[in-house]
């Protein structure tokens, strides 16, 4: 079980979740709202750093936000940044897995002497992964109409808690390599519920016109960029585009993963979270 905290900031007060030992990485997704038991992409992290999993305004018991952009990337770097000097922590590293590798991103530009090192997957650098027919997040997906029903389902809150299970399977199964896998991964120590209103502010506000190809292009600290070979959410052309465009970064493919590497080729993973490692 992970250690809970509460963080008091000139930002607010935050949740977060402490375990590992090792340098400092913080570790967070720009919609979910965690809890003791960690998460599946966070959790391997644990064996090599001193792990931070935060909880963002509006998520679990951190303060809520007294106005809708405070839901922004922008402002999640600021909160980021501020938890990090409550912490008195000079310097730590970022991870963050799909919208989380976007924050990832985001974090690079915005306060990049603030960064170790960042490492970002299921990640795309632009909109223009919603414009792939490869992503169930496309209007040409076939997939693409259920999941936006799956979306207004969980972003409601009088959506019953069985219900809501039964639409994360579903999502869940089109971000797997197979249901096998899936199931695998079901059984392991996890959190990481879907915050409603930060969802929405995301597709609705921020995606729209979420367009960082030409910013990413100045960030010069290790990115260590990963991308599943048959990921369903962000095709792994959008990960392949975010390596070539950082300077100083490393590509890694997961060639039987869909969305969910971590889960899906746990040590090959597990070899991957120890490269990022500061020599």
């Amino acid at each position: 079980m992970w250690e809970k905290r509460l963080i008091e900031t000139d930002r607010g007060t935050f949740e977060l979740f402490e375990k590992g030992e090792g340098e400092p990485l913080a570790v967070t997704h720009h919609y979910s709202a965690f809890n003791e038991r960690g998460n599946t992409f966070a959790n391997p992290f644990t064996k090599y750093y001193k792990v931070y999993l935060i909880n963002l305004k509006g998520a679990g018991n951190s303060s809520e936000a007294s106005d809708e952009s405070e839901y922004s990337m922008d402002a999640a770097v600021l909160d980021l940044e501020a938890i990090r000097e409550a912490l008195s922590i000079s310097k730590w590293g970022f991870a963050g897995h799909s919208a989380g590798g976007m924050l990832a991103l985001k974090y690079a530009i915005n306060r990049p002497s603030r960064l170790t090192k960042i490492v970002a997957g299921g990640a795309a650098a632009s909109y223009k992964y919603g414009q792939d027919p490869d992503s169930i997040y496309c209007s040409k997906n076939p997939n693409f109409k259920r999941i936006v029903e799956i979306m207004d389902k969980l972003n409601n809150p009088n959506t019953p808690l069985e219900v809501r299970r039964k639409l994360g399977y579903e999502w869940d199964l089109m971000s797997f390599y197979s249901e096998e896998k899936m199931l695998a991964a079901y059984k392991k120590p996890n959190s990481g519920r879907t915050v409603g209103p930060r969802l929405d502010y995301f597709r609705k506000v921020e995606y729209p016109t979420f367009d960082i190809r030409e910013e990413i292009k100045q960030i010069q600290i290790p990115s260590f960029i990963y991308t599943g070979k048959y990921d369903a959410q962000c095709p792994m052309k959008f990960g392949i585009e975010i390596a070539e465009s950082i300077v100083n970064s490393s590509l890694t493919i997961f060639e039987e993963s869909n969305h969910n590497p971590f889960s899906e080729e746990e040590e090959r993973f597990d070899e991957f979270v120890r490269k990022t490692l500061s020599s």
